[in-house]
């Protein structure tokens, strides 16, 4: 599977010694019933004799080199799982009345603050951590206390990307293992394989319901996602996509992210906008086609070898047909690649995009592979890396836009 953090991420290396701070690139790698997965997190400025570190890792990293790998087998870095914590509540335990503008229906499968059930299972006002939702009908509910990691067989693997003469100027110990797995690894699998309830109610509603004809009639010649981010979905399209093939580039717009491709066949750029579509030098043809008017894609079924979705997934208020129509204009042996980030246009994304946790979002987008037939899933999260010094959003923003990334083969 592709690793982010075999090239680099922006920082010069420092190269003299003794070193006190290093800059790391976790890969957290594990599988669900479902999919592969690998989490990767960039945390800069760790200093190995202060932070606190899953197993001896800071101290087999204190005495690596730039670039190389620490395998880290076996190392528990959330809580085992335990059965007593799937408790079952009344369904009325669940407040639905706890934000005060909007009333929050429960979802099975899906996540929320424990502060929804506070009252229960000991559980006290105001309790931000997380819990899941798994069983849930009329009358009752199960709430999940268990971290979604636990239980499951995590292989972590920690690179050095730069070391420092100087450590940090502070006394706070960061918790390497807290960060690894907090609000993220583990949220994009289903419950106990159950399908979450994500297409409940209104779910691709939108609070803009003008055509997007309209939205998009005037042309955006602007990149919605910094260079690191791009390079990175760039990089992944190249280790996907074979060379010679025949890509189908779905909500495309001025800028294509197939630059890193070996030699494509050919380029086709499906979107929204004429003279975006004319922009873009890496289309050989470009459609104007407004899939949620009609989400069949108007080409010829068998034709690509691999179709990619980059930063529009969330716009599609039918996208269970659109994947199916993706499967079917693939080869055999094609892949899908879907990717995106946390930033969007809100009034045009579906309802249930804006309700979800980021991770969720991956398990939204592997739900509908899934429901498609999409066979060999995976999915992928890069987080935390430096935002680009000459990014207009660099002043007030440290860190690049995170990637995620979910992507399916049609076998046969």
């Amino acid at each position: 599977m592709y690793d982010p953090f075999a090239c680099p991420v922006g920082r010069p290396p420092a190269s003299s010694m003794p070193h006190k701070a290093l800059d790391v690139g976790f890969t957290l790698d594990w599988a669900s019933a479902e999919a592969r997965h690998r989490d990767c997190l960039f945390l800069p400025w760790l200093v190995p004799a202060q932070d606190a570190w899953p197993g001896a890792v800071g101290s087999q990293l204190a005495g690596a080199k730039v670039g190389e790998a620490v395998e880290v087998p076996g190392e528990p870095l959330v809580p085992g799982w335990d059965p007593a914590g799937e408790v079952e509540l009344p369904s009325v335990a669940f407040n639905q009345r706890l934000r005060r503008r909007r009333v929050v229906e429960p979802r099975a499968g899906r996540f929320y603050p424990r502060a929804f059930i506070a009252g229960h299972a000991g559980i006290e006002a105001g309790d931000r951590e997380l819990f899941r939702i798994g069983a849930l009908d009329d009358a009752r509910l199960v709430a999940d206390l268990n971290h979604p990691l636990s239980g499951v067989d995590l292989q972590l693997r920690a690179r050095v990307m730069a070391f420092y003469e100087q450590g940090r100027d502070d006394d706070r110990v960061v918790d390497v293992a807290r960060l690894l797995t907090v609000r993220g690894p583990g949220m994009q699998a289903r419950w106990h394989g159950r399908p979450t309830a994500f297409w409940s109610g209104d779910a691709c509603e939108r609070e803009d319901s003008a055509p997007d004809r309209e939205f998009y009639a005037s042309p955006r010649l602007v990149h919605h996602l910094d260079a690191t981010a791009r390079a990175r979905i760039a990089a992944l399209y190249a280790t996907l996509i074979p060379s010679g093939a025949r890509v189908l580039d779905l909500m495309s717009s001025w800028a294509s992210h197939l630059d890193q491709v070996r030699g494509p066949e050919a380029v086709v750029g499906l979107g929204m906008n004429h003279e975006e579509l004319a922009a873009n030098a890496t289309l050989d043809q470009g459609l104007v086609h407004d899939l949620n008017r009609q989400p069949a894609i108007p080409l010829p079924s068998a034709s690509f070898d691999a179709v990619v979705c980059t930063a529009s997934v969330e716009y599609l208020t039918r996208p269970q047909a659109v994947f199916a129509s993706v499967r079917e204009v693939l080869r055999p042996g094609g892949v899908f690649v879907v990717t995106f980030s946390d930033r969007c246009f809100p009034t045009k994304a579906i309802a249930v995009w804006e309700q979800l946790y980021d991770f969720e979002h991956m398990g939204l987008v592997l739900d509908l592979f899934l429901r498609a037939g999409f066979d060999d899933l995976s999915t992928l999260s890069l987080r935390g890396l430096p935002r680009p010094p000459d990014d207009p959003y660099a002043r007030r923003l440290d860190y690049a836009d995170p990637v995620f990334a979910v992507w399916g083969w049609r076998r046969e």
